[in-house]
């Protein structure tokens, strides 16, 4: 009953449109049926018609949400590997910390191996403190110190204009 309906109600929408699909008397008494558009849908089609309504939001809004979800999601995503990324730059860094420390440490054991020797002990001795075997004679060569560049021009600004004009007539201008 529900599909007689059905039946009529579209036979009556085809009457309002003009009859387009219902067969019309050709000139030599023959009916000729006019061609029907149709209006075909693709299973995506369907898909799209069927999902519109979708609780009730426009494709609009469903876009709206899903970049809010998507953020949501990189957000989260987001600290976690920022905290990573910190902690593996912290690693390297200790790691290269301690490559330096045991370079520094093996230096330290062979110069201990060296100084474990007696005659090493004793070169080191006389070299940095001075020390002499009993019977020999020290001497210390002083070289005179020779005055700095800045030493020279503070004394020069200690005396008056007049004594550096003096002797500069006198021994000649610096140069």
């Amino acid at each position: 009953m529900a599909g007689e309906a059905r039946v009529r109600e579209r036979a009556a929408a085809r009457a309002d449109r003009g009859g387009a699909g219902q067969a019309r008397p050709a000139p030599g008494g023959r009916r000729v049926r006019e061609p029907q558009l149709t209006r075909t849908r693709s299973r995506a089609g369907t898909v799209v018609a069927r999902t519109s309504g979708l609780l009730g939001l426009s494709s609009t809004r469903r876009a709206a949400i899903l970049a809010i979800v998507v953020c949501a999601l990189a957000l989260t995503v987001a600290v976690p590997l920022r905290n990573y990324v910190a902690q593996r730059q912290e690693l390297a860094a200790v790691q290269e910390q301690q490559r330096a420390l045991a370079v520094e440490v093996a230096q330290l054991e062979e110069q201990k191996a060296r100084l474990s020797n007696p005659d090493e002990v004793a070169a080191e001795a006389r070299s940095r403190l001075g020390y002499v075997r009993p019977g020999e004679v020290p001497y210390v060569v002083q070289l005179p110190d020779t005055p700095s560049a800045a030493d020279v021009e503070a004394a020069r600004k200690g005396t008056p204009w007049y004594r550096t004009l003096w002797s500069d007539v006198t021994e000649g201008a610096p140069r």
